[in-house]
C-alpha cells in the first residue's frame, strides 16, 4: 500500500505575513504558465470543482476581458481544462435542458463530473431547494422548517429525487462526457454497518452509472480498515476519492493513495486549511488555500503511479477562491509534464523546501 502522509506540514495562510503569501502565489502563478493547455498528460485529467465561481470571475486571473455568459465561460474553460466536477449539482438539481447545453457547449472529449444532490448523500436540503411540484406535494409542516434532511421525506419523494437527479446525468452519460457521479458523505457519517448499506443503495439507485465515494469521518481511514474499504469499494464498482486536505481532525482522512475501480482513480485537493477545516466559516474561509509547488510535487510522483494502476486518474481541484484552483490543476499537470520530459518549453522556478506529501 502506497500512502501519501502529511509530514511538518507547511505554514498555515493565518501564520503567513503579507509577502509570504504573495511569494507562494508567484511560485504556483510561475509553475501553472508552463502547463499545457488543455491541462492533461495521457490518462491524466485534471480541473477545478465548478467553472462559476464569483471569485474566480471577480479575481481577473482567469477569463479573458468580455467572457461573461455562462456560455462564454464554459467554453473558455473547456478550452483550458478537459474536466470539470459539476459543484452546483449538490445545492440543487440541475435541468435537463441545461445540461443538454454542457453538452452542446463542450469539445467531444471534454468530460463532466457530476457531485450528487444534498439529500441523496445523507445531507440537509433547505425546502426551496426541492423542485417546485415536490414542495407542493409536501405536508406543510415540513416546508415551515429550516432544513430537511432524508429520513424526514416520505419515501415517495426520496423516489423522486433519485428519478429526478438521474434523469439530469442522463445527457451526460449518452454523451460519453459523464466521468463520475461524487457521492461525498457528510463528516458525521461514520464508519458503521447502516451506512455501508447506504452506500450499497446508492449503487443500486445508480445502476449503470459510474460513482465516486468520497467519505469524510476519520473512521473509515483508519490504517485496520481503509483497505477493506477500498475493497468494499472495489467490489460495489465505485471509485475511491483519495483526498489531500488537513489532517488532524475528526473529519479528516489520509491521503492513502489506493484505486478501488481500475477504470477510473480520483484525487480531490481541498486545501490544507486546518485551522477552518471543521469550523464554523464560510466555503470561501474554508478553502482559500494556494497550493505551493514543493506541496504538489511528491503528488505528482504518487499520480504517475496511480496513472499505470488505473485506465483514467481525474485529478480535482476543489480549494475553488480566486483563482487558487486554476493554478494548482495547471501546476500539478506542468509537474507531470516535467517528471516526463526535463526540458519543458518554458522555464519552470525552482521548488522550495517546503516539507509536503510523500
Amino acid at each position: 500500500m502506497h500512502e501519501a502522509a502529511l509530514r511538518d506540514p507547511p505554514r498555515s495562510p493565518s501564520e503567513e505575513t503579507p509577502h509570504q503569501h504573495e511569494e507562494r502565489l508567484a511560485r504556483a502563478t510561475a509553475l501553472a504558465a508552463c502547463a499545457p493547455v488543455p491541462a492533461r498528460l495521457d490518462n491524466v485529467l485534471a480541473g477545478t470543482a465548478g467553472w462559476t465561481d464569483p471569485t474566480l470571475a471577480k479575481s481577473q486571473r482567469f477569463y479573458p476581458k468580455g467572457t461573461s455568459s455562462p456560455e462564454q465561460r464554459l467554453r473558455f474553460y473547456a478550452s483550458q481544462f478537459p474536466v470539470v466536477e459539476v459543484n452546483s449539482s449538490y445545492y440543487a438539481l440541475p435541468g435537463q435542458a441545461m445540461v443538454e447545453q454542457w453538452v452542446r457547449r463542450t469539445a467531444p472529449d471534454f468530460v463532466f463530473n457530476m457531485k450528487a444532490f444534498a439529500p441523496l448523500t445523507q445531507h440537509p436540503v433547505e425546502p426551496a431547494r426541492l423542485p417546485a411540484d415536490l414542495q407542493r406535494a409536501l405536508p406543510a409542516a415540513l416546508l415551515e422548517r429550516r432544513r430537511l434532511y432524508p429520513g424526514d421525506l416520505p419515501a415517495e419523494a426520496r423516489d423522486v429525487l433519485w428519478e429526478r437527479f438521474r434523469q439530469a446525468v442522463e445527457p451526460l452519460r449518452a454523451a460519453r462526457k459523464l466521468g463520475y457521479v461524487l457521492f461525498q458523505f457528510p463528516p458525521w457519517f461514520t464508519a458503521t454497518r447502516g451506512n455501508v448499506r447506504i452506500i450499497e443503495e446508492c449503487r443500486e439507485r445508480m445502476e449503470g452509472v459510474p460513482l465516486a465515494v468520497e467519505l469524510r469521518h476519520g473512521s473509515w481511514g483508519e490504517p485496520d480498515r481503509i483497505e477493506r474499504v477500498v475493497s468494499f469499494l472495489r467490489d460495489l464498482g465505485a471509485s475511491y476519492v483519495i483526498v489531500d486536505e488537513p489532517q488532524g481532525k475528526a473529519n479528516s482522512m489520509p491521503p492513502t493513495a489506493l484505486v478501488a475501480d481500475p477504470r477510473l482513480a480520483v484525487v480531490r485537493f481541498h486545501g490544507r486549511r486546518a485551522e477552518t477545516w471543521d469550523a464554523s466559516v464560510s466555503v470561501n474561509e474554508k478553502f482559500r488555500y494556494v497550493y505551493d509547488p514543493a506541496e504538489l510535487d511528491p503528488w505528482a510522483e504518487t499520480i504517475a503511479r496511480l496513472s499505470g494502476e488505473a485506465e483514467r486518474v481525474h485529478t480535482i481541484f476543489n480549494n475553488c477562491v480566486s483563482n487558487y484552483a486554476v493554478l494548482g490543476a495547471k501546476g500539478l499537470v506542468t509537474l507531470l509534464a516535467r517528471r516526463r520530459a526535463a526540458d519543458l518549453e518554458c522555464e519552470t522556478p525552482p521548488l522550495p523546501a517546503v516539507s509536503a506529501v510523500h
